[in-house]
Order: C-alpha cells, then sequence, then structure tokens
C-alpha cells in the first residue's frame, strides 16, 4: 500500500512538473528555431531564392525532432538521439553553407569574362549604365542576378557607391574589390576605365596562376593532412571487423568511457590542427 501511494505520488509530481515545464521548453525552443529560420530565410534572399520563412521554420523545427528519433528507434540509444538531435540543427545551416560557398565561388569565375565584356562595352561608347544592362542580358547567373540588383538599386535612387558596397558584401572577393574600388575611382576623376580593367583583368589573370602554382606545390602537404585525419577512422574499423569485442573493456568500465571521451576530443583538436596547417587562406 505504501509502495502505491509512493508511485502515485511520484507519477502524480512528474506530470505536473512537465506539464509546468514543456510548454516553457516548446516556446523557447520555437524562438530559437524561429531566429535561425529568419538567418536562413536573409541568406537565401541574398542567394536569390524565395523560400517562404514558414517552410523553413517546419523544416528546422521538425529536423531536430525527425533526426532524434531516427536516433532512438534505429540505435536505440540516447547518444545516438542525442547525436541525431544535434545534427538535425546543423544540417540546413549546413546545406545553406555549402549552397552559399558555390554561388560565391561560380561568381569568382563569371568576373573576367564579366570585366572584359563591361571593358568591351565602354570602348564602343556605352555608358556604366548601359554596360552593366548588357552584361546582364548576356551573362548567366549569378552575375546577371548581382548586377540586375545593382541596376534596380540605382534606378530607386541608391547612389552607385552604395550599390557597389552593398554588392561586395553579398559577394565578398578580392577580385571583386578591384573591380568595385576601379569603378568609382574613375567615376570621380573621370579616368579611362577601359585601360583601368584591362590592366585588373591582366593582375587576376597572374593572381589566379600564382594561386593554381601554390595548390599544385602544396598538394603533398594537403593529402598528408587528408591522409592522418582519416587514419583514426579507418584503424577503428579495421579492429572492429575483425574483433568486435575490442573494445568491450573500455565501453564497461567508468575509466574506459572517460579514455575514449578524451581520445575522441584530442582527435578532433588533432583534425582541425592537421587541416589548418595544410591549409592556406585566401587559396
Amino acid at each position: 500500500m505504501l509502495q502505491f501511494a509512493i508511485f502515485i505520488l511520484v507519477f502524480s509530481s512528474a506530470g505536473l512538473f512537465t506539464e509546468a515545464l514543456l510548454p516553457v521548453f516548446t516556446e523557447r525552443y520555437h524562438k530559437m528555431q524561429s531566429k535561425k529560420a529568419d538567418e536562413a530565410t536573409k541568406k537565401l534572399d541574398n542567394l536569390f531564392v524565395e523560400v517562404e520563412k514558414k517552410k523553413l521554420l517546419f523544416v528546422f523545427i521538425l529536423s531536430p525532432l525527425v533526426l532524434t528519433v531516427a536516433g532512438l528507434l534505429l540505435y536505440r540509444s540516447l547518444i545516438a538521439g542525442v547525436a541525431g538531435g544535434a545534427a538535425g540543427i546543423v544540417i540546413p545551416n549546413f546545406f545553406i553553407s555549402i549552397w552559399e560557398k558555390r554561388r560565391k565561388e561560380k561568381f569568382r569565375v563569371q568576373l573576367l569574362d564579366s570585366l572584359m565584356l563591361l571593358s568591351g562595352c565602354l570602348k564602343a561608347g556605352l555608358s556604366l549604365s548601359q554596360a552593366f544592362e548588357v552584361l546582364v542580358e548576356d551573362m548567366p547567373a549569378p552575375v546577371s542576378e548581382e548586377f540586375g540588383w545593382v541596376l534596380k538599386e540605382m534606378k530607386m535612387g541608391i547612389s552607385l557607391e552604395e550599390s557597389l558596397q552593398r554588392l561586395n558584401r553579398r559577394m565578398p572577393s578580392e577580385e571583386l574589390r578591384l573591380i568595385t574600388n576601379a569603378i568609382l575611382i574613375a567615376s570621380l576623376t573621370g579616368g579611362d576605365l577601359p585601360k583601368v580593367f584591362s590592366r585588373i583583368v591582366t593582375t587576376i589573370l597572374d593572381n589566379r596562376k600564382v594561386k593554381e602554382n601554390i595548390k599544385t606545390l602544396t598538394i603533398q602537404g594537403r593529402l598528408q593532412g587528408s591522409i592522418m585525419s582519416a587514419l583514426p577512422f579507418i584503424f577503428v574499423w579495421w579492429l572492429l571487423t575483425f574483433n568486435k569485442g575490442q573494445f568491450d573493456i573500455m565501453y564497461n568500465s567508468e575509466t574506459g568511457r572517460m579514455l575514449l571521451f578524451v581520445a575522441a576530443g584530442l582527435l578532433v583538436v588533432g583534425i582541425t590542427l592537421i587541416r589548418k596547417f595544410s591549409t592556406l587562406k585566401n587559396i
């Protein structure tokens, strides 16, 4: 009888505790994911991708929950569920970042052809605005979209300087900064812009050649970094393939679990350092 009374008391207390905390947790979770959805919407707007905030919010709220449940059901482990939830939080922004990176790289590749087209239009006697219009018509996305947005801003009364500064914030690159600075200086001083563009084309080509040479010379170091990062995972896979009970002593003792945790942390630190040492910035 006493045990039954204790059970009822604990059950009712847990119910009241859950009922009090669940709305607070749900509200905070919704606010956090709503903030992330706002940031993702702004990023997608800069990528000229129109997605409703409601759909993004649905993805940001549902993906951690779905992957948490999937981890619990498939692996029947709390750690797998937590890992799935963490992956669900990271994955949407991860894909958006990859999309953004690819767009910026494509824009950077198209800049040289765009610059040569602008130079040809200016030599033919067109104004800078008319050269931008030709660029928007003849070049594919994302260059056509970005310079089309510059034209729209100029038609709305925004100054050329401000429009180009916004373009630099959306598509930051050293090459674009050279082009926009040349345009702004020429608009103030009245310099020979086609000749300046020709020099910038030569500079960009020389810079790209130097970067390609550096990539070629450092490929051995980067390859060694990749191999060293993959070796621990290959070693663990090889051990578990031939002897599944190899790590049982580590799993079943508190000291072993602590050592595995420390090893995982040191592995992450090592991979991070290897990547930093084997990667050159802005190359």
